[in-house]
């Protein structure tokens, strides 16, 4: 009866991981990631760890080939080949369950996070197809994605800039790591390497395209900005100590964590704030834009009223903290995005604003 629970040999505890241990290992690992390891996208350990995935799955891809070209013959290695596809799966796996975290604190509820839903199933699905790893094309793309999506967000940290160039320059970089990559897999598996190149580069062209085709629709979320908290209030003010005094209507819980539209009571001509938190790395500094929009219920569309700039700067954990203001709107539904230079959304405050005979009764909160 024991027998059933103890595997015999390396490819059956492979097996009894993949059956009992991957999905749990899969919700610890992401809970690590989102809550412990990968609490800041700009803290130099969160990246060390990321790297070392990175090198961790480079290093298993060269080691794998190797072994089916027959290069390597040493005993306890050949032993050890068929856990070199759980590496892999163990790499990869780690690599998008810290974007998953990382790029889901960075998404708006508007457009960007069916990019973050791609890498969840990316995620998932790496626990459950692990002779994919077999593959050599599919090395190279999952690779290829990995440190792509990686370098998107680490060198506008290294350079304290973001924008159109750095992510060129990313995909550019990305391209010249993975073409070193094959170039070493030419003297590890010449033969191999050789008959795969021209699919191994149409995968990269076809997911390069994809990338940057999401990227240039604002489909990818702005990493390394995050909104860290935003709200629509009836007077904001900055105190001596540098912290700001907010006073707004009260908010149901549900409220405070679903991206469901608040309601503004207007007495008279008040004005409405729109108060901000956006985390950016150490070292960053950037502009931003608050754009209003009013819905416009006779043409059933969005309306610009008007923008308003703001320049941020990177390094509170709790982000950089702005607002935005109205004088007298319109009652009905109103949007307040706060934007990228190139248009991508950081986050997106609705509220709508409802005529009343009295200002109603307001709670002070310090942030």
């Amino acid at each position: 009866m024991i027998r059933r629970y103890i595997p015999k040999d390396l490819e059956e505890l492979i097996q009894f991981h993949e059956r009992f241990t991957s999905p749990l290992s899969l919700i610890v690992g992401f809970l690590l990631d989102t809550f412990i390891l990968l609490r800041r996208v700009d803290l130099w350990q969160s990246n060390a760890l990321l790297l070392f995935y990175l090198a961790l799955a480079a290093g298993g891809i060269i080691l794998l080939n190797a072994v089916e070209a027959g290069r390597i013959k040493h005993r306890w290695i050949l032993w050890a080949s068929p856990a070199l596809p759980v590496i892999q799966q163990f790499a990869f796996g780690a690599l998008f369950s810290g974007f998953v975290s990382l790029y889901s604190r960075s998404a708006s509820f508007y457009g960007t996070w069916i990019f973050v839903a791609v890498l969840a199933c990316l995620m998932v699905g790496n626990e459950r197809f692990r002779k994919l790893y077999m593959r050599f094309s599919v090395q190279i793309a999952m690779y290829f994605s990995a440190l792509f999506l990686f370098l998107i967000f680490f060198l506008p940290i290294v350079f304290h800039h973001i924008g159109d160039f750095m992510f060129i320059l990313s995909g550019l970089v990305a391209v010249g790591i993975t073409v070193a990559l094959l170039y070493a897999l030419s003297y590890v598996t010449p033969v191999l390497e050789k008959s795969e190149r021209t699919r191994s580069a149409r995968s990269i062209a076809a997911l390069w395209a994809l990338i940057t085709f999401l990227y240039f629709t604002n489909l990818i979320p702005p990493l390394p900005l995050a909104l860290k908290d935003a709200g629509v209030y009836h007077s904001v003010k900055k105190l001596p100590d540098g912290t700001y005094e907010l006073q707004g209507e009260p908010r149901k819980w549900h409220e405070s964590i679903l991206p469901t539209a608040q309601t503004f009571h207007k007495s008279g001509s008040d004005t409405v704030y729109v108060f901000t938190a956006v985390f950016a790395p150490t070292g960053l500094s950037t502009p931003v834009t608050y754009l209003w929009q009013r819905y416009d219920e006779s043409r059933g569309e969005w309306v610009q009223e008007s923008k308003f700039n703001l320049s941020i700067s990177g390094g509170r954990d709790g982000g950089y903290r702005g607002y935005s203001l109205k004088t007298n709107p319109k009652a009905g539904k109103w949007r307040v995005s706060l934007l990228t230079p190139n248009g991508s959304v950081i986050g997106r405050v609705s509220f709508t604003v409802e005529n009343a005979s009295s200002t109603p009764q307001l709670e002070k909160s310090i942030h």
